[in-house]
């Protein structure tokens, strides 16, 4: 069986399936060198313009499969930092790419799922999934880059909660907190995925990539982000996309940007 499923569509979307339902789409060791290799793969295709990961069954993604820790003292605390780190930059090589990257929470986003998740540009989930951290009550510090992701995305005040705590925040309440981005009920999240999908893989592909660069950056003033519009915007006003998009407005009809 695969444990990673890969769609892609002929609009330049592609869908990622984290596919290991009866497990809850636990990050295996079989699942984690399949993305590895996918990813990979995404990152030099040029035909790519946007990614969408979701999780096969009821459940997006249960975080790591923890089973091996049951003989963690096979492995001295250097070991271990390897393994992790290594496992943590696998999961999150999805946040280096340069096309825009969407997560659809169907279902429940368990620690690592989670950070998975909100390592995407845009998050969006069914209103009754089920997001928690819940590292300290196993007695672990929280991994996968939780204490950066969580407070970045939903501010300092949502990621307290959820990292000492360990609550569950239902995806109606985390659209409202702003931790995902939206929220849809379950039956049409999909349908409402690939259509944000397809309206961003519509748009012109240097634009896009440059301000996902942008948006990743969190400029620290105004005058560093006028400075690097200044470059970005010359950049695209120089393409063969700026002119097939005014083109198409002119024409009135939808614009064929090539890949670039």
């Amino acid at each position: 069986m695969n444990e990673l499923l890969l769609d892609r569509r002929d609009d330049g979307v592609v869908l990622l399936t984290l596919n290991h339902p009866d497990r809850r789409n636990a990050m295996t060791d079989g699942m984690t060198g399949e993305w590895r290799r996918t990813v990979a793969e995404l990152a030099a295709d040029r035909d790519v313009r946007c990614v969408v990961v979701t999780g096969a069954g009821n459940a997006f993604c249960s975080g790591g499969d923890l089973s091996w820790l049951a003989e963690r003292g096979a492995e001295s605390v250097p070991d271990l930092r390897d393994r992790m780190l290594g496992f943590y930059r696998t999961w999150l090589a999805i946040a280096d790419l340069e096309v825009p990257t969407i997560a659809a929470v169907n279902g429940a986003a368990v620690g690592a799922g989670l950070c998975l998740a909100l390592a995407c540009d845009l998050v969006y989930a069914a209103e009754e999934a089920k997001l928690l951290a819940p590292f300290t009550s196993l007695g672990l510090h929280p991994g996968m880059a939780a204490t950066y992701l969580l407070p970045r995305v939903a501010g300092v005040g949502v990621a307290r909660e959820m990292l000492l705590t360990g609550r569950t925040m239902l995806g109606a309440e985390a659209a409202q907190k702003g931790l995902v981005t939206r929220a849809f009920p379950r039956e049409s999240l999909m349908g409402e995925v690939m259509g944000i999908a397809s309206a961003v893989a519509a748009n012109g592909p240097i634009a896009t990539r440059l301000t996902k660069v942008a948006l990743a950056a969190g400029h620290t003033d105004l005058d560093a982000a006028l400075r690097w519009e200044s470059l970005a915007q010359p950049i695209t006003m120089a393409s063969d996309d700026m002119l097939e998009g005014l083109s198409a407005q002119r024409e009135q009809r939808v614009p064929r940007f090539g890949n670039s």
